[in-house]
């Protein structure tokens, strides 16, 4: 993930010593315009890159705090986003925010970016395809600060503020049934995902609670979170073709959610006619869509001030930090006509 070449191999190969090289490459005026010279030329040569973590676990604040986030235009985060500058800004902070896209490398490359920017700590929702945590280990382990909100790398020993997501899936389910739907599909992101197992559980076990099958052809994930419209299609194609198909579709996540409803007209379906439909989205239009969404909504503001109160707590604690908050907040079920059978 980092750069290869280090001071220490640059000093060895000019047969300087370090603190001579890290000046050298500071530009500092107690190194001689030869000298300078040398190691510039030698460090462009190897392609030499200051290594951010390093840099970053210098001494140094800038009252500045890394987030990194799938999306801002995602409904969820730009709610939890609001949450994080609230408290930051109050509190003497900046805030950098980057977005992954769902891409593993660029969460890594953003991670690097944040740490050569000198950071004080780090809020996290990985991506869809993050499966290595070993970077966020590696800083953890040399006492960065780190905090995991909504999408959690649940190896790391750390604060994490996370929805009841195994309730809120059930609530969902659980509220299809009630209405008369057996046969309920269940279209859900990446199995890289943490929140997408818990989700799926929460719908298993409302299921088995009222003895209904589950029934694998009628669980679907999507890899890229959504973030491609044509893996959620495909989805709801095999979905909709089936010889029995669902009567009523739950969306576990705010950007499937978003994508599915146009899908689904497009496809000649009308909701709730055809099918039910219901799923998470924090979506402020969600009232607004035709017919009007049921949704299992995240207290998304309110995650993002205490994942921003733990970091700041951690950033400015004057003892190392050895036990950890892992805070479960409560979702909440919203019913409108999209999930209601007609008479």
């Amino acid at each position: 993930m980092f750069g290869s070449y280090t001071i220490k191999d640059i000093a060895k190969a000019l047969g300087l010593s370090t603190s001579t090289v890290s000046r050298a490459l500071n530009g500092s005026y107690e190194i001689g315009a030869e000298t300078k010279k040398l190691v510039l030329e030698y460090a462009e040569k190897v392609n030499y890159r200051p290594n951010p973590i390093a840099l970053s676990l210098k001494e140094q604040k800038s009252h500045s705090i890394g987030v990194v986030v799938c999306e801002v235009a995602n409904n969820y985060f730009s709610q939890a986003i609001n949450g994080i500058e609230s408290i930051a800004y109050n509190s003497g902070y900046h805030v950098i925010i980057t977005q992954t896209h769902e891409s593993a490398a660029r969460e890594a490359t953003n991670v690097q970016h944040l740490l050569s920017r000198h950071v004080d700590g780090l809020l996290v929702s990985v991506s869809a395809s993050t499966t290595d945590i070993t970077p966020y280990q590696y800083l953890h382990d040399k006492g960065f600060p780190i905090v995991f909100f909504d999408r959690v790398a649940q190896a790391v020993n750390t604060h994490k503020i996370t929805a009841n997501n195994i309730k809120g899936a059930f609530d969902l389910t659980e509220h299809l049934i009630a209405n008369g739907f057996t046969r309920i599909a269940h279209i859900t992101s990446s199995r890289n995902l943490l929140i997408s197992s818990e989700r799926l559980e929460g719908y298993k076990e409302a299921l088995q609670k009222y003895n209904l099958p589950v029934q694998p052809e009628y669980i679907k994930h999507c890899e890229n979170g959504g973030m491609i419209q044509d893996e959620v299609e495909m989805a709801l194609q095999e979905l909709m073709t089936l010889p029995e198909r669902p009567q009523a579709l739950i969306s576990t996540s705010d950007r499937i959610t978003t994508t599915c409803i146009p899908i689904i007209k497009r496809m000649g379906f009308k909701i709730p006619d055809d099918v039910a439909f219901a799923g998470f989205t924090n979506s402020d239009v969600s009232e607004s869509f035709d017919p009007p969404l049921t949704v299992l909504r995240q207290p998304a503001f309110q995650m993002g001030q205490m994942a921003t109160e733990l970091l700041i707590k951690t950033i400015e604690s004057k003892r190392p930090i050895y036990e950890y908050q892992n805070e479960l907040v409560d979702t909440e079920l919203i019913v409108r006509k999209s999930s209601l059978k007609l008479a």
